[in-house]
C-alpha cells in the first residue's frame, strides 16, 4: 500500500530545535505544516516550551532526536508534557535518533542504564507511543511499556546503492554483532557477505584483527547503525584496501561524527560515506565524501500509517 494514499485529518506534527529541517521535510511529505510552538530560554538558560495552536483531541506527533546536548532531551519531555496537558488525544514521540541507547546494560560496576532511564522519562512525560529509527539494539524496544514501532533506514540505503550498479559487491560487517544487518543488505543488493573480526581494547578504540570472506577486486559496502568517532570504519576500510578491495563505501543511519571522525573518514580509503539526516549535521562536520540521504518520506509514511491505525511493518514488505 502506498503510504501517501492514507488520508490525514486531526493530527499535528511538533518539533523542537534538535532537527527542525527533518521535521519540516516530514510535514511537507504529509501535505501539512508544522504545528506552531515557542521554545525559548529563560535568562538562566532554563528551557521554556509552549504549543501555540489548539491540539485538543488531536493525534500529536513530536519529532525530536535526543542526541547531545542534553537540552534536546529536556525539550522533548517538555513538549510531550505540554501536549498531554493541552488535552491531545494521543501523543507519539518520533525518535529519528534515540540518544543514550548505547548505555543499555550494566556491564561495569556502578554504571547507569541510560537507555532504560530515557524510556521511563519519555513514558512518565505522557507519551502514548514511540516511533523510532534504527535503535542501537533491537531489544531496546522492550525498555518501553508503551507500543514501539521500530523503523529501518535500510530501504533508503538500498535504493541509493541500487542506482550505483556496484561491481561484484561484498557487504562487510564491521564486527560480529553487525552480521545480521550486513546479511540483510547483501540479500537486498545481491551481494556476498564478509565479516571483520575486531577487538576493542578500550572505549572508542578499534583494532582490526582479521577479515573473514573474499574482498579482493570487489566493491565493498560497510553498513552500521551509527558513526561516532569513526575508528571502526576507518580501520576496516584500510584493512579491506590492503586485501585488494576495489571501491569502499560506508553507510550508517546516524552520523554523530564526534571528535576526530571527520578527519579519519576524510583520510581513509573510502569513496563515499552515506548517512541519513536523522541527526542535524553542522557545516563544520561536512566533508567531500559525505552523502546525506533523507528519511523524511519514510517517517512521514510511518506517521500516516500510525495515525490511520494501520500496520507500519507494511513499509518493509
Amino acid at each position: 500500500m502506498d503510504g501517501l494514499s492514507v488520508p490525514m485529518q486531526g493530527f499535528r506534527v511538533l518539533t523542537g530545535t534538535a532537527n527542525r529541517p527533518l521535521a519540516e521535510g516530514i510535514a511537507e511529505h504529509l501535505g501539512a505544516s508544522l504545528c506552531k510552538s515557542s521554545i525559548n530560554r529563560f535568562a538562566d538558560g532554563e528551557v521554556f516550551v509552549r504549543i501555540d495552536e489548539n491540539v485538543r483531541g488531536a493525534d500529536v506527533f513530536i519529532v525530536q532526536p535526543t542526541n547531545p546536548p542534553g537540552e534536546n532531551v529536556l525539550e522533548l519531555l517538555l513538549m510531550v508534557d505540554a501536549a498531554r496537558r493541552a488535552s491531545a488525544a494521543r501523543v507519539t514521540v518520533v525518535l529519528p535518533y534515540f540518544g543514550y541507547a548505547r548505555q543499555d546494560r550494566k556491564d561495569q560496576p556502578r554504571v547507569a542504564i541510560g537507555a532504560k532511564l530515557m524510556a521511563r522519562m519519555i513514558e512518565t512525560a505522557g507519551a502514548d507511543r514511540v516511533l523510532g529509527l534504527d535503535f542501537h539494539a533491537h531489544q531496546l524496544q522492550g525498555f518501553f511499556d508503551v507500543p514501539v514501532d521500530h523503523l529501518y533506514a535500510a530501504p533508503v540505503f538500498t535504493a541509493h546503492y541500487k542506482k550505483k550498479k556496484l561491481h561484484d559487491l561484498v557487504v562487510v560487517a564491521p564486527d560480529v554483532g553487525s552480521a545480521k544487518m550486513a546479511r540483510g543488505f547483501a540479500k537486498r543488493l545481491n551481494g556476498s557477505l564478509a565479516i571483520i573480526d575486531k577487538r576493542r581494547p578500550a572505549a572508542n578504540v578499534a583494532e582490526v584483527v582479521n577479515v573473514v570472506g573474499e574482498v579482493e577486486g570487489r566493491d565493498c559496502l560497510i553498513p552500521d547503525d551509527m558513526i561516532d568517532t569513526a575508528g571502526t570504519v576507518s580501520e576496516a576500510a584500510r584493512a579491506l584496501k590492503e586485501l585488494g578491495a576495489r571501491d569502499i563505501y560506508v553507510c550508517a543511519t546516524h552520523a554523530l561524527l564526534s571528535g576526530p571522525a571527520v578527519e579519519r573518514l576524510s583520510n581513509a580509503p573510502i569513496k563515499e560515506v552515506a548517512v541519513t539526516n536523522s541527526i542535524l549535521l553542522p557545516e563544520s562536520r561536512m566533508f567531500p565524501q559525505l552523502q546525506v540521504l533523507s528519511v523524511a518520506e519514510l517517517l512521514a509514511k510511518a506517521i500516516r500509517f500510525t495515525h490511520a491505525d494501520q500496520s507500519v511493518s507494511a513499509l518493509f514488505e
